[in-house]
C-alpha cells in the first residue's frame, strides 16, 4: 500500500497459527479483506511460508467479495484437492510449500483461463512491485 508521503510499504506479518491450523479454513466474510478490491502491482504469498502464490497481474473482481485469481505465479504454486460431498466436487487450493488451506478453485472464470482461485485474504500476504524481496528485485 501507499502511505501519505508516497513511501510503499510491505503489508505487516500475518500471526501464524499453530502448524496443525495451516488446514483449517479460516474464511472471512466477503469485502472484509484487504485484498479482495485491491489494484496495486505486486504479488501475493502465503502468509504462512512466504511462497509466491500469485501475481497481481492475474487478479480480476469477481464480486464476490475474496480475491480472485485467473491463474497462479508458477504451475507449482498451488495444489488442489478434490473436497467430495453428497451434492458436488470442489477443488479445495492449499500453498504448496506448507499445505495451508487457501480457498477453492472454481471453473467459473474468466478468459484465458476460465478459472477462478477464490482465496482468503488472510492466507495471504501482499508485496509491491519493486519493494525489496518483490516482483521486479
Amino acid at each position: 500500500m501507499t502511505d501519505r508521503d508516497g513511501t510503499r510499504d510491505v503489508d505487516p506479518p500475518v500471526e501464524r497459527p499453530a502448524p496443525d491450523d495451516r488446514r483449517i479454513a479460516r474464511t472471512e466474510q466477503a469485502f472484509t479483506s484487504p485484498h479482495w478490491n485491491r489494484t496495486d502491482r505486486g504479488s501475493y504469498r502465503c502468509a504462512w511460508c512466504g511462497r509466491d502464490l500469485f501475481d497481481s497481474s492475474a487478479k480480476f473482481e469477481s464480486s464476490t467479495g475474496w480475491p480472485s485469481f485467473t491463474d497462479t505465479a508458477v504451475p507449482t504454486s498451488v495444489v488442489g484437492i478434490p473436497e467430495k460431498n453428497r451434492f458436488f466436487t470442489r477443488i479445495e487450493v492449499r500453498c504448496a510449500g506448507c499445505e495451508s488451506h487457501l480457498g477453492y478453485l472454481f471453473r467459473d472464470g474468466p478468459d484465458p483461463t476460465g478459472l477462478r482461485y477464490c482465496v482468503n485474504g488472510s492466507a495471504l500476504q501482499f508485496v509491491p512491485a519493486g519493494a525489496e524481496g518483490g516482483p521486479g528485485q
